[in-house]
This record gives structure tokens, sequence and C-alpha cells, in this order.
């Protein structure tokens, strides 16, 4: 099955618009991915800074009072104990700005808050014992312990933070490894069809060419034709001023010759001898008139945009019947013509066409009843058929083609008169017409001659 090239090249944008589609959602959601893995690392590490600040800030704290408690060394005690749990207070809260979305981290915060109350607490007492030199080995163990709960509370925050971050980089490590394929396929389709579109187009673009070649080829031979054509029209013009005078003219003396031979020897020429006299001059007559019908084939439907006018067929149809006035009336024949339009044409050609088909439906008249013929029309956007309808003696439909060919007769001539050409000449006109010409009959009733016309010519108005 073959595919247009259109569709072809459709179908590989298609392609190529939904590989650029895949890959830009590929993109959006790995760069989504990383962004909110860099987002989750930064929020870890502020939360991994701040909870080591808080456990460094306790640390110094306690170093500061075993210092002072071997050394006694007041500098171990600045800054005091109280300025200490200030600095230690500022990161919890910055801990709470930042776990306020995480319920869990937001619990253990409440945890530690009571266990920084408390060893601020501690802290604040053994600085108070230390300067009143008071020594307390339960307080250190105490200080111990909730050291000990404070940095087991501080793990467990590291621990769900460590947690999610490492979910959040198996995410990370699966879109990845989506990404390369899907770059790599993507990549590798995008080079495929661009290397296709390339192959296609270069392929029509050659096809193109041999086309146009043809194309000028076939002008050329065109031209060609068109010459040989008019050559053989000059020659046909040529034949048909032949025809009207240098074989009328033979015919002409055989006339005149056999008129002499009739009127001098006549009452010396035997029966027979008159007879072929009688059979020769038929013969020149009969060939007189083929050699004008021949004519008259010959000019017929020649038409040129000068001579198209607009021709109201009424009018014309009347003027036909007219003109055929004595054959009519000779058939006793009623002729009933209904309103027709206006038609583009030349007056000559189409007087010439209605005359041949009515004077063909006087000519095959049936003898036992009056000749009727009855002519209406039909109109369809810019056709109009012609329908010309006689009741005479009819024809075999297997004929309805055959009427409109040069010299074919459906009757001898002894039945009735005529060369075969009427109804050819009326086939050219309407030809040149640009329209169409049919029959219909039946033996015994009657026949429908259908004229399909134009109502405007257009091909002759856009060479005017």
């Amino acid at each position: 099955m073959h595919i247009p090239v259109q569709k072809k090249i459709r179908l590989g944008f298609f392609i190529a618009f939904t590989v650029i589609i895949v890959a830009s959602i590929c993109s959006f959601l790995v760069t989504k991915n990383l962004l909110d893995n860099a987002r989750w690392l930064n929020h870890t590490i502020e939360i991994s800074k701040s909870l080591e600040v808080i456990t460094k800030q306790l640390k110094d704290a306690e170093s500061a009072i075993r210092g002072y408690n071997i050394t006694r060394d007041t500098a171990f005690l600045r800054p005091t104990m109280q300025q200490r749990s200030v600095k230690i207070e500022e990161e919890y809260m910055m801990l709470r700005r930042i776990t306020a979305d995480n319920r869990q981290q937001q619990l253990h915060l409440d945890t530690l808050k009571k266990l920084l109350d408390t060893k601020y607490q501690q802290l604040i007492t053994g600085e108070a014992k230390l300067t009143s030199l008071q020594k307390d080995a339960s307080a250190v163990l105490e200080g111990e312990k909730s050291m000990d709960k404070i940095d087991r509370k501080v793990q467990d925050m590291l621990n769900i933070e460590n947690t999610k971050l490492r979910q959040k980089s198996r995410l990370q490590s699966f879109f990845s490894a989506i990404w390369i394929p899907v770059i790599f396929i993507s990549s590798l389709m995008a080079i495929l069809i661009g290397i296709y579109s390339y192959v296609t187009l270069t392929r029509e673009f050659r096809l193109q060419l041999h086309i146009e070649s043809r194309l000028k080829s076939y002008q050329h031979d065109l031209q060609q034709n068109i010459k040989l054509l008019n050559k053989s029209n000059e020659e046909l013009e040529q034949f048909a001023y032949v025809a009207s005078h240098d074989l009328q003219e033979p015919l002409r003396k055989i006339s005149t010759f056999s008129d002499r031979l009739q009127t001098k020897y006549g009452d010396q020429l035997p029966p027979d001898a008159t007879d072929l006299i009688h059979r020769m001059v038929g013969a020149v007559g009969r060939m007189r008139v083929l050699i004008n019908d021949l004519l008259l084939f010959s000019r017929a439907g020649r038409i040129t945009p000068e001579n198209i006018v607009k021709v109201d067929m009424t009018q014309l149809l009347q003027e036909v019947v007219g003109d055929l006035e004595v054959s009519l009336q000779e058939k006793r024949a009623v002729v009933n013509i209904s309103s027709l339009p206006t038609i583009d044409g030349t007056p000559t050609s189409f007087h010439q066409l209605f005359q041949n088909i009515i004077a063909n439906a006087i000519k095959f008249a049936h003898p036992e009843r009056q000749l009727v013929i009855n002519i209406r029309s039909e109109q369809e956007n810019n056709t109009c058929r012609i329908y010309v309808e006689d009741n005479g003696i009819g024809f075999d439909p297997v004929y309805a083609e055959r009427i409109f060919l040069l010299f074919q007769r459906l009757h001898g001539m002894s039945e009735y008169s005529g060369t075969g050409i009427g109804l050819a000449i009326c086939k050219k006109i309407v030809d040149s017409h640009h329209g169409h010409i049919s029959a219909l009959g039946t033996p015994g009733q009657g026949a429908t001659f259908i004229v399909t016309l134009p109502l405007t010519q257009t091909l002759y108005n856009e060479e005017k």
C-alpha cells in the first residue's frame, strides 16, 4: 500500500513531536526531583547544623564548668551559662521554623525542649555551686545522663532526616536510570527521523524534478501535436475548398452532358439507355448533396470567443420553425415551444443544430398520425437541458449512440432521403459548445433528443 509523501512527513513530525513531549516530561520530572533533593539536602544540612550547634553549645558549657572546676580560672565561665542558654534557644527556635511542616520532628522538638530546659537548669545550678566552692559529684552524673538523653534525641531527629534523604536519593537514582535511556532513545529517534525526512524530501525533490522534466517533454510534444493539428486543419480546409470547387465542376459537366444527351438523342435511345441516364443523373445529384453535407460538417462548430453571444433560445426556435414552415405544413405538424432560457453560444450554430433535429423529426414522422413536436427545457445550476420530443416512428434504443456517427443510417435510401450527416453535425456543434447530446427512442412511438448546454461559456469568457 502506497502512503503519500505528505502523510509520511506528517507522521514523522507527529512522532518527533511526541518524542519531544515525552523527553520534556521526563526532563521536568528529573529536574523537579533534583531540585526537590537539593532542597531536602539543604533542609537536612540546616537541621543537622542547628542540632550540632545545640549539642556543641551544651558540651562547651559542660567543658567550661569542668575547666573552671580544675583551674579555678573565671575565664571558663565567660560567657555565662545564661548567655549560652540564650544562643541554644535561638538555634532551637530555628529548628522549630525549619521543621514546621514535619509533625514527627515537632514532637521530637517538644521532647528536646524539655530536656534542654532540664539541662539549662543543671548548667545554671552547676555554675552557682562552683562559684560558691561547693562540690557535688551527683550533679555531674545527672548532667551526663541528661546530655546522653539529648544526644539520643538529636540522633533520632538526624535519623529521620537521613531516612528521608535516602528515600529521595533512591527516587533520584530511579529517575536518573530512566533519564539516560530516554535521552538516548529520543536522540536516536530524532536522528532517524531527521535522516528519514532528508531521504524522503530528497526523493520527493528528485521526483518533482522528474515530473517537471516530463511535463516539459509533454508540453513540447503537445506543441508539436498542435502544429500537426493546425497543419491537418489547413489541409482539411484545402480539401473543403477542393470539394466545393474542383469536385463540383466534374459533377456539373456530367449533369450537363447527360442533359444534352437526353435532350438531343432521347428519342433515339432505347429504354435501357434512358434508364441508365436517369440513374446517372440521380447519382450525380446524390454526390452533389453528399459533398455539400460534408462541407457543412467540416464548417460546423467553428466558434471563437468573439462569436460567443447571449442567444435567446425561445426566439431562435421560433425562427427555426418559421424556416421549416413549408415542410411542417406538408406533415400537418404541430410544434409546441415552452419558454427557453438565454444561452451563451453562436446563433448560426444553434440555428443549424435545432433545424437539423426538427428536420429529422419531420423526415421520420409517423404516416398514420399527425406529427407533434414538443420543445421544453430544464435548468440545474449552470446547465440547461433542452428536450425535443416527437411522436414519429422512433428507433431502437440499441442505436442511440450510433445515430450521431458520420454516415450512419438506420434506414435505406429508398425509404428516407439523406446522407446520415445531419445528426453528426448536431453532435459536433454541441461538443464545440462544451455540451452533450443524446437520444431516447421507442420504435413506433417517437424519439426524444436531449441537448445539454452550459448557460455560460466559462472557458471562452476567460479567454476574452
